[in-house]
């Protein structure tokens, strides 16, 4: 078997996602000797290492499950949880327009389960580093076993402490807050922050967005933007091609600004204004 074709082969120690044909999902680590039980029979972790990604593998009842690698989404999704996580349709926007690529330096303050912790880490790559500050000892403890999973804790610092003393790194190319208060953590953001550097959060009610773009106007930020996304799915049947029965509708508002420099510094700075 050549390298290439060894790509497309299941093997122990991978992560997996086996989808029926009810579309029912099951994410797993493939391990020699397990098993994985099911509500259409079960099927041995040995039939499915050495199996070709993309294969329908049976249960010994008989029904079939298609083996996939498992996307970011899935894996996000399957992960354990005790908070309310970020949702993939917010997080995959955040990393793009607070453009965290592959290098950068990213402070996060909520780790919460660490569900967009794991993005963060995914798009940093193996040179770049997120700083994740959580005040709770038993979520964070959840979140690095959610990191471990998936082999991420190498570019993640948890950091356990309360950020109302500020944050213990510097010159960050983007950070971000989960937290129902972020106008009281401003001060600290924008000391953390390179100049110029993303800054985001997220919130429930729009009371809550109003008082932080009022604080970021204050702050040293400029450039402020609002969001919110809505995504609907579509059963993708050719002869019933409609829109799904329910919708991830509001999930929080997305605030972004930049961090400018301030007057103070001897730099005029009048681009508060929201857009």
């Amino acid at each position: 078997m050549t390298a290439d074709e060894d790509l497309h082969i299941a093997r122990a120690g991978d992560q997996a996602l086996l989808v029926g044909r009810d579309r029912k999902l099951f994410v797993v680590r493939l391990e020699p000797g397990a098993k994985l039980h099911t509500h259409r029979g079960m099927l041995p972790h040995d039939q499915l290492i050495g199996s070709a990604w993309g294969q329908q593998c049976p249960t010994h009842l008989g029904y079939s499950f298609l083996l996939l690698r498992p996307s970011l989404d899935d894996l996000v999704r399957d992960l354990k949880r005790t908070t309310q996580i970020i949702y993939p349709k917010d997080a995959g926007y955040i990393l793009l327009k607070m453009s965290i690529i592959s290098g950068c330096r990213v402070i996060e303050a909520g780790t919460g389960s660490g569900a967009l912790t794991i993005m963060l880490a995914h798009a940093v790559g193996p040179t770049g580093r997120v700083y994740s500050y959580e005040i709770r000892p038993d979520i964070q403890g959840l979140a690095r076993k959610n990191l471990e999973s998936l082999g991420l804790e190498h570019r993640v610092d948890l950091r356990l402490g309360d950020i109302r003393d500020g944050f213990a790194d510097r010159g960050a190319d983007a950070l971000f807050l989960d937290l129902p208060n972020p106008w009281d953590y401003l001060p600290q953001a924008r000391a953390a922050l390179a100049n110029g550097g993303f800054f985001g959060c997220i919130l429930p009610t729009t009371n809550q967005v109003s008082d932080t773009i009022a604080a970021l106007e204050m702050r040293g930020f400029g450039m402020i933007e609002m969001e919110e996304l809505l995504l609907r799915p579509y059963k993708a049947v050719p002869a019933r091609l409609r829109p799904m029965d329910r919708m991830v509708a509001h999930t929080g508002y997305l605030l972004f600004a930049r961090a400018l420099i301030t007057e103070e510094l001897g730099h005029n700075s009048d681009h508060g204004q929201t857009t």
